[in-house]
């Protein structure tokens, strides 16, 4: 068997409002529990902010939705919808120092979505506070023109989805987000990176000395265009943004991880069930890919498809399964050392692997709340035998242990990470 420290995932979707009636599947028992199962300690799911709520607001509630119900440690990230001067000023500063130090913004999404003058406000208080900025970096007018366009011709199936959101809509908006970030002197990750010509947006940032860190999932891993070709409307499935690519572009994005483009695998897991009037089939899901909700399961599945393809496969080393699962979240997000380590004084987060196990994906198998998995059939080598969360057992041979609401918010910490270096393109006085 091989120890290394817990997983974190750094990007999971658990009871989160929507915008269209449709509804996560996952709340934060039923989520931390498949967590646990994969090998997963921490969490960090968002907390959502409407336009004119409060961010004080914001946390209160997603806490009374976590409070007595997560069986691992888990914190926030927070999403900014609305960076208005006063949320800005005076709700951003306070929640980063009670221990909310990330923040998400969205580029596309017409209810959340910011301009870049808006981005700009938060790129200010992420460097004035030295608070970590996460940019979901999609082009949201190029998708648009492209939706209405493609309904116009009645190309409205699952697999319409992929051409709604080409490569270019994400290397654009990879690019501006990186521009921004630089003028302004203010590190930030790229979530959800899917094609490997944002990745090469990002791979150019970095040889520039930027404090540019990326992101990426399973989904672009193992998943591509091919799976929205499914039989009947199975494609809604994987529909996800941005979406699967084309299948050479997979092993473009795990060259990033060997290379250490990328510094964190997530999985951005937003389950919505497949036969579901309030998931996959939300009313008009049927006549436009547009209706479907967008989210894959995930966080049970991420790290022994990790681990199964991609060390035991020789395309990454051990060391670097690690850290991309676990050590570079704690760090970039602010709770190194307590997790993402296995050392004195650390909260004894452990995962026992054994390497040899071949396990046949199914979702009967999965302890999710979701009725599917779209890696449904995949043979993996290496799966977690036993979860450790602060030295007790939560997880012994698929068999689940412990209580749900032994979880323990985590307050983060100011990261290293997103500490400015100290040389951006205008005078900071000027925005700070």
């Amino acid at each position: 068997l091989i120890a290394v420290p817990g997983g974190i995932d750094a990007h999971v979707h658990f009871d989160q409002d929507t915008a269209d009636g449709s509804v996560f599947c996952d709340d934060f028992e039923s989520g931390s529990r498949a967590a646990a199962a994969g090998g997963t300690t921490t969490i960090i799911p968002f907390a959502y902010q409407s336009r004119g709520q409060g961010l004080r607001d914001v946390v209160d509630r997603y806490h009374k939705r976590a409070d007595g119900k997560s069986l691992i440690d888990y914190a926030f990230h927070v999403i900014l919808s609305d960076p208005s001067e006063k949320i800005m000023g005076q709700d951003f500063p306070a929640l980063v120092a009670e221990g909310y130090t990330s923040f998400k913004v969205y580029m596309t999404y017409d209810d959340i979505k910011l301009t870049d003058r808006q981005m700009l406000d938060a790129l200010a208080a992420a460097r004035r506070e030295q608070a970590m900025l996460m940019i979901h970096a999609e082009n949201s007018d190029c998708i648009t023109w492209l939706t209405e366009r493609l309904e116009l011709k009645g190309m409205t199936a699952a697999k319409f989805h992929a051409t709604s959101r080409p490569f270019v809509v994400e290397r654009e908006a990879t690019h501006r987000a990186i521009s921004l970030a630089e003028l302004l002197d203010v590190p930030m990750l790229l979530v959800h990176v899917s094609a490997k010509e944002a990745m090469h947006e990002i791979q150019r940032a970095q040889a520039r000395g930027l404090k540019v860190y990326g992101e990426t999932c399973p989904q672009y891993l193992f998943l591509s265009e091919e799976d929205f070709e499914k039989p009947g409307d199975e494609g809604a499935k994987c529909v996800c943004s941005p979406p699967p690519r084309g299948v050479d572009n997979q092993e473009h994005i795990w060259t990033g991880l060997s290379a250490n483009t990328f510094q964190v695998l997530s999985s951005d897991h937003a389950a919505f069930k497949y036969d579901d009037v309030r998931g996959k089939k939300l009313p008009g899901a049927a006549q436009s890919f547009r209706k479907i909700p967008n989210g894959v399961p995930g966080v049970e599945t991420r790290l022994p498809l990790l681990f199964s393809e991609g060390v035991n496969k020789g395309r990454i080393t051990l060391q670097q399964f690690v850290a991309l699962s676990s050590t570079n979240a704690a760090k970039i997000y602010g709770l190194h050392p307590r997790k993402g380590t296995i050392a004195v004084g650390a909260d004894a987060d452990i995962v026992l692997w054994d390497p040899k196990r071949r396990v046949s994906l199914t979702n009967s198998i999965l302890h999710h709340n979701c009725d599917y998995t779209p890696y449904e059939g995949r043979e993996l080598t290496g799966y977690p035998v036993m979860t450790l969360s602060r030295g007790e057992v939560v997880m012994e041979e698929a068999r689940m242990s412990g209580s749900a609401g032994r979880g323990r918010f985590q307050r983060c910490d100011r990261p290293e990470a997103a500490r400015p270096r100290g040389k951006p393109l205008i005078d900071p006085s000027i925005f700070s």
